[in-house]
């Protein structure tokens, strides 16, 4: 994943929607400020903690049902953002239509998009990091919990900063974060491998124990098929609640986002952890 070496825009204060009396369909009320690519693409690498070559990588064997929910992963994983695809321009329609149903979308280039905290009058072009799944990402969050998705679109919870996370950019992060924490873009065939740093690090423990928990087994289960994408919605949220309790402004974003995966990680890692729904972050989520 390139970096595209360009600005993120921090909102500052978002406005509660489109200014209704204007129909020129070219102004934004969100002020924005340039700053660091950090935010995308290669940027966000010092964001994710890098496995180390001594740490220890035990596997697991792979039933074939999980092995082809892994496999149905990894291939939107690899599907890239493309802006003459209309089923691709009909899931970025339905984003608007979640986030802002009462606003009317003047275009899918259009300066609009900025309210929602995309970088510039494209999102195409921010989707560089994370590729369509992070668009799917996005709008499951916006149809399966529509309250906690306006919450943060709207940064109507806690006591925020002046210079606030841009959403959507922010969304994209989480994607590419997930898919690195997972290592989700690595050759899986039969069996699938535990390399979380954290492991054996940050928690303490001198051994792995012979059989530990797994937590890439709660993506690829058959009866959730959406489990990577339910993922995404407990991790924005969690993502906003560090944000929160660190007081942090757009400067603090790469701490934010290393605080959030310790944190989930630690959630994942939880050898009582059957479902997704178990992990204490799902209980942040409000439909």
């Amino acid at each position: 994943m390139e970096d595209r070496g360009g600005s993120f825009v921090a909102v500052r204060r978002i406005s509660q929607g489109l200014d209704r009396g204007n129909s020129d369909c070219h102004s934004s009320s969100a002020e924005v400020v340039a700053g660091s690519a950090a935010w995308l693409g290669r940027g966000l690498s010092c964001v994710c903690a890098q496995r180390r070559e001594s740490d220890s990588r035990p596997s697991f064997d792979l039933t074939p049902a999980q092995e082809d929910c892994l496999q149905q992963l990894q291939s939107r994983i690899d599907v890239p953002y493309d802006s003459s695809v209309p089923e691709h321009q009909e899931a970025l329609r339905a984003l608007w239509n979640a986030a802002f149903p009462e606003d009317e979308l003047c275009g899918l280039i259009s300066e609009q998009w900025k309210e929602m905290g995309w970088q510039g009058k494209d999102p195409s072009t921010d989707f560089r990091g994370g590729g369509f799944i992070s668009l799917e990402n996005l709008v499951y969050f916006a149809r399966n919990f529509p309250q906690s998705f306006q919450d943060l679109l709207q940064k109507r919870e806690g006591d925020r900063s002046v210079w606030e996370y841009p959403f959507a950019v922010a969304g994209v992060n989480i994607t590419f974060m997930l898919i690195q924490m997972l290592d989700l873009e690595a050759e899986f065939v039969s069996k699938i491998e535990l390399h979380f740093h954290s492991q054996t690090t940050e928690f303490g423990r001198s051994n792995i124990p012979e059989v530990p928990h797994c937590p890439i087994k709660l993506l690829i289960t058959a009866e959730n098929e959406s489990a990577f994408d339910l993922l995404y919605c407990m991790t924005f949220k969690l993502m906003d609640q560090q944000w929160l309790t660190m007081r942090a402004s757009y400067m603090d974003f790469n701490a934010v986002m290393k605080s959030t995966r310790r944190q989930l990680e630690r959630e994942l890692l939880a050898e009582d952890i059957t479902r997704l729904e178990e992990i204490p972050s799902y209980s942040l989520l409000k439909r």
